[in-house]
């Protein structure tokens, strides 16, 4: 088994199941989440249209229609290894760190941001809450057709460090309320998190994202203890992990086949070799015995063969030079 894919298999299989998640104080379902993912894949459409020319790496923001007055929307077409080695600094608010990874593969993929502006609480309703900045959004298509509509959303999330949302300028917070991060994930669920220091939410998936505050009566907030960012489970964590097994032992079963492959090559050289060797030992065992037998005889203590007679007779040569 190659050493770092097995390191990568344990990595992911520690992030998904064994890191201890950032606390979610509540989760609950969204009703308003059909209208929200037609609007997905409208903003999804304007997008696209936006790629006239299309450069790797270059937000293109895209015109929406009149009826969605208010609403922006931007695309950025990468390359998959790109994004997973580098990530990208700054999407619009989106920081989006290395390690990133796509759930089917695609070589290319377009990520498509939305800002819903004032139609925030028309397509997430919250109730007992009150929205502090506008609803964001962050979500990943494949990018190998530019022109295709009602694509679905690829399954991406950070394996590493989170992907941060830094909110520019938001609303007063009351006296007395604390703040905190909303998370809308494509399954209509609503997720709330901690607020980190400078407006900042974190996310390990893509979504919807916002800063809220609730409606009740004000409470004095409790000292906040600073806690290491952790990715929540995936949607399928299960299957995720299936698929990484299944690619782990169709590995190992090409690798033991490829080595047993060359034991059998090598054998089968060394039994040519042997055969071959064979083989001339037979030939000049059977060019010895078709010689001329020379009889032996007793010279001293040792026994010698001599030949009655030489082939070719020597010449006494009488003229010579001093």
């Amino acid at each position: 088994m190659h050493p770092f894919t097995s390191l990568q298999v344990v990595v992911l299989f520690n992030l998904l199941f064994f890191w201890c998640p950032k606390v979610v104080e509540s989760q609950v379902y969204n009703p308003q989440s059909k209208p929200a993912r037609a609007l997905d894949a409208t903003l999804q459409k304007y997008a696209y249209r936006a790629f006239l020319h299309p450069r790797t790496g270059i937000p293109f923001d895209g015109n929406i229609p009149p009826y969605l007055t208010g609403i922006q929307v931007s695309a950025m077409r990468l390359r998959s290894g790109s994004l997973f080695h580098r990530g990208v600094q700054m999407f619009k608010e989106f920081r989006i760190p290395v390690g990133l990874r796509e759930q089917p593969y695609v070589e290319r993929l377009v990520m498509v941001y939305h800002n819903l502006g004032n139609w925030s609480t028309t397509y997430y309703t919250l109730p007992g809450y009150t929205y502090l900045a506008p609803v964001l959004g962050l979500l990943a298509y494949n990018g190998s057709d530019l022109s295709a509509t009602n694509l679905p959303e690829l399954d991406m999330w950070a394996s590493d460090e989170a992907i941060i949302i830094k909110f520019g300028r938001i609303s007063t917070i009351p006296d007395g309320f604390v703040a905190k991060c909303v998370w809308f994930d494509l399954h209509g669920q609503v997720n709330f998190t901690n607020l980190e220091s400078g407006n900042e939410c974190w996310t390990f998936e893509q979504g919807h994202f916002s800063i809220v505050v609730e409606n009740d009566s004000p409470t004095v907030p409790a000292p906040r203890v600073p806690v290491t960012p952790a990715p929540p489970e995936a949607p399928a964590p299960s299957s995720r992990t299936k698929r990484n097994d299944s690619m782990v032992w169709a590995m190992v079963g090409s690798i033991s086949g490829g080595i047993a492959l060359l034991v059998l090559l090598g054998l089968l050289i060394l039994w040519a070799w042997r055969y071959k060797k064979r083989k001339r030992m037979r030939e000049l065992e059977r060019a010895a015995d078709a010689g001329e037998a020379l009889r032996m005889t007793r010279v001293g203590s040792m026994r010698a063969p001599f030949a009655l007679s030489t082939r070719t007779m020597p010449n006494i040569e009488h003229d010579f030079s001093v």
